[in-house]
């Protein structure tokens, strides 16, 4: 009889053990998932608020400069298909990177205006706008961490498997492209 309920517990231990491991493993990777999908949802509240002090931005830079609707346009539409885009993080980054490029078009333009620069809500404008883009960076780091984290999981052995099992994608990075940013530049040595 012992020997019986022995052999039971081993089957009962052999079939419920790698049963236990694929659940835990599973709800693992919902858990990095979710907490990708949670971050993202960081930097997405991040880029809103951008979004919304452009346009008070470009309000304040339209008051001064008569002749730099051009360039005050193409921030507008930009903003505009960046506020609007709700794809992928890969996707999104294309647009970000248009905006942010037109948003340094817009700073060189202040830049000839002295009266501008100096006008009191353009200064808070403009600090509140550095504070967003700090507050921007730290949420794509911490998204980025947490794609990493999940994106690992799914590419080491085991939970690769379970995984593939359960149809779990990995997850965009959100990369924004900045040339100057990634240069390290160029020294001139003279003889």
């Amino acid at each position: 009889m012992n020997s019986i309920l022995l052999l039971l517990a081993v089957v009962v231990i052999v079939v419920m053990l790698p049963g236990i491991w694929v659940i835990s493993l599973y709800n693992l990777l919902v858990k990095l998932r979710n907490q990708c999908r949670e971050s993202w949802s960081n930097v997405d509240t991040e880029l809103k608020r951008r979004y919304d002090l452009i346009p008070n931005l470009v309000a304040i830079v339209k008051g001064y400069t008569k002749h730099e609707h051009d360039t005050l346009e193409k921030v507008i539409h930009a903003r505009n298909i960046a506020a609007a885009a709700h794809g992928s993080p890969a996707t999104q980054a294309k647009d970000e990177n248009t905006l942010i490029g037109l948003l340094r078009q817009l700073y060189a333009v202040v830049e000839r205006y002295p009266v501008l620069k100096a006008d009191q809500h353009y200064l808070q404008l403009q600090e509140e706008l550095v504070n967003t883009e700090d507050r921007i960076q730290a949420a794509r780091r911490f998204y980025n961490g947490n794609v990493g984290d999940l994106n690992t999981r799914l590419d080491v052995f085991p939970s690769n498997l379970v995984a593939r099992l359960f149809r779990i994608q990995r997850a965009d990075y959100f990369e924004i492209e900045a040339a100057d940013q990634r240069s390290a530049g160029r020294v001139a040595l003279g003889r």
